[in-house]
């Protein structure tokens, strides 16, 4: 469904108002400028973050802000632990209390606009978007316009405001190339629920990609440990254990072999930042069309030939898609699941792949 009509029945009713430890899965954490507003949260520390530091804890809850800033504003007393202040180092305990106020990021550049966006879903309490390729979800990083995040401002009302102005209901994120499901939470409580789904890993993805080349297996699960790339920051690498690095585990399924690519299931266990394009390529068979990883930015007839003779595009995005996403649903407790179809541009290759297979 989509929103064009819908926005102009709306249009004289925006919102005001625009963290997944791992639901905050596959995007680097964004560093914010702050101006003179403020927001008030209060948290309570979880089980699962019984021993970590305050400032690190604060990195995965509000994840606009970098660990710079946040130890200053633990430092200049914009955050309490039980009514008191504390050292960015201090240890948490499961139950603790922490008021946070934050100076809000720079919103000079921030608008609310009119995007249309594809609803899969949408009840009182959440909105499932299909996002589109190209889409960077909430701004950073010198992108402000065409996000996610100011479509999702201009067309509804109430959303939580937990991960701050800029991150209206955003639950979890996709890479700006990668397609799909994308959870959006309409109040803070519910917010909360889905983010703690996430943490505890009961959550189920599923995404589609098409790759170059074939697995040696037909289904496996890949388990490494992943860090920033030691030559381009914007990058994650396979690596060894120990340091900053992290475990991450996926599972795959050959869905269609063709000649030289395949049609991957692939079900990501851990949220790691690009784990599922780091770990396609660390198998030899590296996603498609992904600029970053591979330096082709477009997939056309010729790569599928193996020739340079055929230049018509067929994909302009990396073929990776979020296709089924099934949560709890905050309000009732009931199993959910949300599809949202693969774009246009991935049933053409798919069908490219098959016409030309042997």
């Amino acid at each position: 469904m989509s929103l064009n009509d819908r926005s102009n029945e709306r249009s004289d009713s925006r919102s005001e108002d625009e963290s997944d430890t791992d639901a905050l899965n596959e995007e680097d954490l964004e560093t914010e400028t702050v101006s003179s507003a403020s927001e008030a949260v209060d948290l309570t520390v979880e089980s699962r973050a019984h021993g970590w530091r305050l400032d690190h804890y604060l990195t995965r809850i509000f994840p606009n802000h970098s660990r710079a800033h946040l130890q200053r504003a633990i430092e200049s007393a914009q955050v309490q632990l039980n009514g008191l202040t504390a050292k960015p180092s201090r240890r948490l305990r499961v139950n603790d209390r922490i008021h946070v106020e934050l100076q809000e990021a720079d919103e000079k550049h921030f608008e609310p606009e009119d995007i249309p966006i594809e609803i899969v879903y949408e009840d009182d309490a959440i909105v499932v978007v299909n996002k589109s390729p190209g889409m960077v979800v909430h701004p950073g990083r010198g992108t402000y316009a065409g996000t996610l995040a100011a479509a999702l401002q201009f067309h509804f009302d109430h959303l939580s405001d937990v991960g701050g102005r800029h991150r209206p209901g955003i639950v979890h994120r996709l890479d700006r190339d990668t397609t799909g499901v994308i959870l959006i939470a309409k109040d803070n409580q519910v917010h909360q629920k889905i983010s703690s789904q996430f943490e505890r890993r009961e959550v189920k993805k599923e995404y589609r990609a098409i790759v170059r080349g074939i697995p040696e297996m037909d289904s496996d699960f890949i388990r490494t440990h992943v860090c920033v790339h030691n030559r381009a920051r914007e990058k994650m690498m396979v690596c060894a254990p120990g340091g900053r690095s992290r475990e991450a585990v996926t599972f795959y399924k050959t869905l269609e072999k063709f000649r030289g690519f395949a049609f991957m299931e692939l079900h990501p266990h851990t949220g790691r930042t690009h784990q599922l394009r780091v770990h396609m390529q660390h198998i030899s068979t590296p996603i498609v069309a992904d600029r970053q990883y591979i330096g082709e930015s477009v997939f056309t007839q010729g790569h599928i030939a193996g020739t340079g003779s055929d230049d018509r595009i067929l994909m302009t995005h990396q073929a990776l898609h979020a296709f089924r996403l099934t949560i709890k649903h905050p309000i009732s407790g009931k199993q959910i699941t949300f599809e949202a179809p693969l774009p246009a541009s991935f049933e053409a290759t798919l069908s490219a792949l098959r016409m030309a297979a042997p």
